[in-house]
Parts: structure tokens; C-alpha cells; sequence
């Protein structure tokens, strides 16, 4: 069928130089380290003459990642009014830009001799990361079928985690890993950057944004004819036209201004609860220890950047599996279970931690903890999350809510970045007592707090949390019938 074709090319075009680029610069940055940081002495003692003291060096590296999540952050803010301005499309178009530009300055940093130009390309990367990873899932949600919402928006994480595999295979030394290819490794990432921008084009505008905030009917049914074919568009487009009434008047709101609106408490509080989370669960800590896990298994060093490629593996084939059931299962359980499980399976990696090197067979448990993790991530948490705000916010607040989120999750992942090797140094073996709080907080929240969201359209999910938001006054006013019924109108 031509139609679902074309659904299915556009999630392609639209992840491959989107949420692809996040996991896939998150991973090509780990097998170049002792290189990079070779690259930084030489180059520091070619122009003083005295060599970097290892503290210094590592200060450098510390940077150098570390301005990768303030890119991030730095994205995440400007998505908004981006998405507001120029569409979802457009945007997505134009943040190929920062990659662009990234690779050019990490390609030639080392015949300029120039780390600096690595720090900074590494500033434009998550720039580009932080732009894809909010527009890319409003995109995509907005443009997909109400039945296929979910799993259409979740495909922004399985790109993510596909990002990621291909990140850990094109950096292995057979590929672009050696000593001496790792400028091209960095600048690879031009390559997705490039198909998207001949890709994209082809594909329309999300119809939503095209009625509801452009005013262009035209346009809209165009973009809805190219996506669903000639199947029936009458209820779908009564469905925009009903929110597009329900907004007529209001502007695209500040982020600010959701904080000041008492309508969108608990849409607003779930939000920021899942995205934190989504950060401070540990799943990325998981990573950082699965090398040092793997070696006490017993395998060989030379091996190791082998066996990682299958934690990443691991998290692309959970998410697979979750974008095939998010539309039967729901958001909650998938939440529900993915926090639940790693909650669990944390109790049980520190446990194996501790018995380390008392009994022969607990390094192997530590392993399985460590693709159970990263498996209990990528079902549920990994995916969900992203989806969330495109269903629980109005077209008007949807960028705004999106910036708080995206800021969210980067200054979180700095936040871990930063403070994990310190946590690792004085808990040891316990490290993962603050990552158990934190899955075990989630799983009650979203247990008690977070409605369903399957399956419903955004006018009967925002009237779903409009009854949470006003309980207290829904009860006070119920009996008065018709003036009730006109309060519930957005």
C-alpha cells in the first residue's frame, strides 16, 4: 500500500539525520579516547614546548565531552521557537546545518592542529542532537494516524539506539577506530546528515502544524492525502478542526508561561518527571560499567569492544519490540514495568558487585544485570518518554513543553556525566542506591499520577488531565449541568 510506504519513508528520512545522529555521537566519541588525548599532548607540547600534566589532560577530555550535553541543552532551547517559525520539517532540514559544521571542524582538526576545533565540534554536534530529539518525535506524532500515534512517535528511540550500534561498529580499530583515522570517525556523521537533506524534501509537512497553526486547509488536506491515501479524512480532520477551534485566539506559549497556567499542573509535573528520569535512572552509568564487568567475566580485553556492541544491540531490539506493542500494551504498563524491572535488576547488580570475587560464577550474573538493565530501559522508559508530550500538550504548548523536557534531559545527563565517577568513588559497590531511588520513584508516580494515553484523541486526553487539574472544583460544580459542560471546552 502506497500510503503506509510513504509513512514508513518519511519516519526514515525524518530519524536518519534526527534522533539517529544522538546515539550515534554519543558512541563514536568512546574508541578514539586515548588517541584524542595523545593528539592534545603532542599539539599542547608542539606549541609550548612542555608536555600536559595528566590532570590537565584529563580536565581537557573532561571538557570535550562534557560540551556535548551543552550543545544539547543549547538545542533544546532554540527547538521551540524553531519548530514555532519554520515548521517541523524545516527545522529538522535546517539543523543538519550543525553537523555540517561539525564535521568540518573535526575532520580537519588534525591538520590544523587544533583540539579546540574537536571541543567545538563536539558543541555543534549536540546542538543538532538537542534540536532532532525534540522536533523529530512532534513530528512524527503529528503526522501519523491516531491508531499508529505511539509507535509511529517511539520510532525517534529505536533510531536512537540504532545510532548507537552503528556508532560502536563504525568505531571499532578494523573499521574507523585506528590511531589514524579517528578525524574521519568523528566526521562521519555527515554522512546521515547528507541523505536526510536529500531525503526529507520529498516528504510533507506535519498536517497539524499546517491547519492549526498556519491556518492553511489546502495545505493540510495536500499533506493528509500524501500520508493516509484515499482513505476516508473526514473524522481526522474534524478532530484538528475541533482543536483548532479550541486554540483559536492563543499564541504558541513560552515555557514560562506553562509553569503559570494551573490547566497543565499535572501534564507539566509528569513531563518533568518522566524526562529526569529518563536521565537519572543509571541506564547510561550502565554503559560505563559494562567494560569493566565484561573484563572480570573473564574476556579478553581485545574482545570487549565486541561484547559492548551487543549491550547496544540489546536496547535497539527492546525498542523494536517496543514500538510493536505500545499501541496494544499502553504507555503505562510499558512505563510501569520498564522502571519496575530496573529497580530490580539494580538491587541485583550491586548485590553481584559486592560477591564480585568471592564466587567464581557472580561476574557472569553482573553481565546478564547489565543487558537486563539496559533491556528493561529500552521496553519502556527509552521510547515512552519522547512520546508523552506530543499526546499530553495542545498544539499551542507542545514546543514549549518540549524545550522544558529536552533541557531536562541534557542538564541530567551532564549532571550524571559529572557526578557518577564521584558517586562510584565513595559508594563502590552501592553506586547504584541513588539509580534505585530514582526507578522506584518513577514507578509509583507514573502508578498513582499518570492517566492512559492510548488510543485517545488530544482533545479527550487533555480533557482527561483538565479533570485532574480541577477535581476539586469539578465536584463543586457538578450539579449545575450545562455550565460544567462549557468549562470542560479548552
Amino acid at each position: 500500500q502506497l500510503q503506509s510506504k510513504i509513512l514508513i519513508l518519511t519516519i526514515c528520512a525524518a530519524g536518519i539525520g534526527g534522533t539517529f545522529q544522538y546515539g550515534y555521537n554519543i558512541s563514536i566519541i568512546n574508541s578514539p579516547t586515548s588517541y584524542i588525548q595523545t593528539f592534545m599532548n603532542e599539539t599542547w607540547l608542539e606549541r609550548t614546548g612542555v608536555p600536559l600534566k595528566s590532570n590537565v589532560l584529563l580536565l581537557l577530555w573532561s571538557f570535550t565531552v562534557s560540551v556535548y550535553p551543552l550543545g544539547g541543552l543549547t538545542g533544546a532551547v532554540v527547538a521551540g521557537p524553531m519548530a514555532i517559525t519554520l515548521g517541523r520539517k524545516t527545522s529538522l532540514l535546517l539543523n543538519n546545518v550543525f553537523v555540517i559544521i561539525a564535521a568540518v571542524l573535526s575532520g580537519f582538526s588534525r591538520m590544523a592542529k587544533s583540539f579546540e576545533m574537536i571541543m567545538l565540534s563536539r558543541f555543534f554536534t549536540g546542538m543538532n542532537a538537542g534540536v532532532s530529539m525534540n522536533i523529530q518525535p512532534m513530528y512524527l506524532a503529528e503526522s501519523a494516524p491516531k491508531k499508529l500515534r505511539g509507535a509511529v512517535a517511539l520510532t525517534s528511540a529505536s533510531f536512537t539506539a540504532l545510532g548507537l550500534v552503528l556508532g560502536q561498529v563504525v568505531g571499532l580499530r578494523e573499521i574507523l577506530g585506528g590511531e589514524e583515522s579517528w578525524p574521519f570517525l568523528l566526521a562521519s556523521n555527515v554522512v546521515p546528515a547528507l541523505v536526510q537533506l536529500m531525503a526529507l524534501p520529498w516528504f510533507p509537512e506535519s498536517p497539524r502544524y499546517l491547519l492549526i497553526d498556519r491556518g492553511d486547509k489546502e495545505s493540510c488536506m495536500s499533506a493528509l492525502q500524501k500520508l493516509r491515501g484515499n482513505s476516508d479524512l473526514s473524522a481526522e480532520l474534524e478532530e484538528m478542526l475541533a482543536e483548532q477551534v479550541a486554540v483559536k485566539g492563543q499564541r504558541a506559549k513560552n515555557p514560562w508561561e506553562l509553569f503559570q497556567n494551573p490547566t497543565l499542573r499535572w501534564q507539566l509535573m509528569s513531563i518533568i518527571v518522566l524526562s529526569s528520569a529518563m536521565q537519572l535512572c543509571g541506564n547510561d552509568s550502565m554503559y560505563f560499567y559494562a567494560a569493566y564487568v565484561f573484563q572480570e567475566a573473564g574476556i579478553p580485553q581485545d574482545k570487549i569492544p565486541y561484547v559492548v556492541i551487543g549491550t547496544g544491540s540489546c536496547e535497539l531490539i527492546a525498542s523494536v519490540t517496543c514500538n510493536m506493542i505500545i499501541d496494544y500494551a499502553g504507555r503505562r504498563p510499558l512505563l510501569l514495568g520498564g522502571y519496575a524491572f530496573m529497580a530490580g535488576w539494580a538491587i541485583v547488580f550491586m548485590v553481584a558487585l559486592s560477591q564480585q570475587t568471592q564466587l567464581s560464577w557472580m561476574p557472569y550474573l553482573s553481565m546478564a544485570c547489565v543487558f537486563a538493565y539496559i533491556l528493561s530501559f529500552g521496553i519502556g522508559p527509552a521510547g515512552v518518554t519522547g512520546v508523552l508530550p506530543t499526546e499530553v500538550f495542545d498544539q499551542m504548548s507542545r514546543p514549549a513543553a518540549y524545550m522544558i523536557c529536552g533541557s531536562l534531559l541534557w542538564f541530567n545527563l551532564f549532571l550524571v556525566g559529572t557526578a557518577f565517577p564521584f558517586i562510584v568513588k565513595s559508594l563502590a559497590h552501592f553506586c547504584y542506591v541513588p539509580f534505585l531511588v530514582v526507578c522506584v520513584c518513577t514507578a509509583f508516580y507514573v502508578w498513582f499520577f499518570l492517566p492512559e494515553t492510548k488510543g485517545k484523541s488530544f482533545l479527550e486526553i487533555s480533557e482527561e488531565f483538565k479533570k485532574r487539574n480541577f477535581r476539586a472544583q469539578t465536584h463543586a460544580v457538578f450539579y449545575k449541568g450545562p455550565e460544567e459542560i462549557k468549562s470542560t471546552v479548552l
